[in-house]
């Protein structure tokens, strides 16, 4: 829609409206801040719910892979034959042994929950950058050393060079009955992965250590595979899993993991609902105060009409002057939005320390951390969205200033 010069300037004339009507540009003003405030706050809640998932499945496959081999009875003899197969897949980038079981560890009389976590050495060196105090190198398979999560370290009171006890309850059958099986172990790590909800319950050790602790010979429970895709983990281990069918089964993240990533979608789906919403409501704004304007302004839009200005000029008038203030309010939003994230975590510790309330509780939130990603193709859509709405909002004034005659309100003039 191009503009003339006339149409222009009677444009920018209207956009800032002169003291007499004061409380149409006030109207206006509160326009282009509700704009802001909505299209600031779809940007931050989508790209926060972004960061969220995509922080969360980072941290979840890089701990336990794309997906999980296990065998029907809980003992996988041969382990070796499926990594074999496995890695000879198409799409898969990654197999190796694990093992993995609940257990309980003490230290002075501090008893905890843990995850038994027995590694191969090239997944125990995948840890070293989440580690934060000790050395993850002395992790041998002939020395009983463990690296365990931040968190159970401070609910055990441990740090290291400390050595816990771990307990499998099932032990070796005696004359008086099963004796649960306790072995000390020196911690020589601790390791913060950031989801709490793994930090409070990983002890990890060598593969052979595990083995020995849980009396499994030379078998393991599960096989921890990555492919190339985590979105296409399914189709890509198919092949695999109907090899497997009988022997083990196959479980990929999405299926572990189902109910905490449906419920983030749906959130995710519900969020954008609601704010794209409260955009639309901060639209109706633009038309209220462009109806006033139109009011405020019949005489001049008589005058306009009868001097040679045609119902066109007018309707590109009255759009320009609401589709600008939203346009405005919708750039005014991506910095505004944009700003928040780049501080957002400076921002939430600002809110906790006014209120005194925790905002972001690891152990619910499962991440230490407010997490953000922007999504490019979403901004752009949100930015469309808003500019289509403000657009929209501008027509039914635009068209009732076009329609009025000139010859009615000049009547009595």
């Amino acid at each position: 829609m191009i503009l003339s010069p006339f149409e222009w300037t009677v444009a920018k004339r209207y956009m800032v409206p002169g003291r007499s009507e004061a409380f149409i540009t006030l109207v206006g003003a509160i326009s282009l801040v509700a704009v802001m405030l909505g299209v600031a706050a779809l940007i931050i809640v989508m790209s926060v719910m972004n960061g969220f998932r995509a922080e969360l499945l980072d941290k979840i496959v890089g701990l336990n892979g794309h997906a999980i081999v296990q065998s029907y009875d809980g003992k996988m003899t041969d382990w070796r034959e499926i990594v074999k197969e496995a890695r000879e897949t198409p799409g898969v980038v990654r197999a190796t042994p694990l093992i993995e079981m609940p257990l309980a560890a003490s230290h002075r009389g501090m008893l905890r929950g843990i995850l038994v976590r027995g590694n191969a050495p090239e997944d125990l060196k995948r840890l070293e950058p989440n580690v934060i105090l000790g050395d993850l190198s002395r992790l041998q398979p002939d020395e009983r050393n463990v690296a365990i999560g931040a968190r159970l370290a401070e609910n055990l009171g441990v740090r290291v060079g400390s050595t816990i006890t771990i307990t499998n309850p099932e032990g070796r059958a005696t004359p008086f009955g099963t004796v649960p099986r306790q072995i000390g172990y020196e911690v020589v790590a601790i390791i913060e992965v950031g989801v709490h909800q793994y930090d409070e319950l990983f002890v990890v050790m060598p593969m052979e250590q595990a083995q020995t602790l849980l009396m499994l010979g030379d078998a393991v429970n599960n096989i921890e595979i990555k492919t190339t895709d985590p979105e296409t983990v399914q189709t890509t281990l198919q092949p695999l899993a109907d090899r497997l069918r009988g022997r083990a089964v196959v479980t990929d993240w999405k299926q572990i993991n189902s109910a905490l990533f449906s419920a983030l979608a749906v959130e995710r789906v519900a969020m954008f609902i609601v704010l794209s919403i409260i955009v639309l409501v901060a639209v109706f704004n633009i038309l209220s105060s462009l109806i006033m304007l139109v009011r405020a302004k019949t005489r001049d839009i008589a005058i306009m009409r009868t001097m040679g200005a045609s119902r066109k000029s007018m309707i590109k008038i009255f759009v320009t002057a609401g589709f600008v203030i939203g346009a405005l309010g919708t750039g005014a939003g991506v910095v505004l939005g944009f700003v928040f994230l780049q501080f957002r975590q400076a921002i939430v510790r600002g809110i906790e320390f006014v209120l005194g309330v925790n905002l972001w509780d690891p152990e619910v939130r499962f991440l230490t951390e407010l997490p953000s990603r922007t999504d490019p193709g979403e901004v752009i859509g949100i930015v469309v969205m808003a500019l289509v709405f403000s657009f929209l909002a501008t027509l039914y004034p635009a068209w009732k200033a076009a329609s009025t005659d000139p010859v009615q309100v000049l009547r009595y003039e």
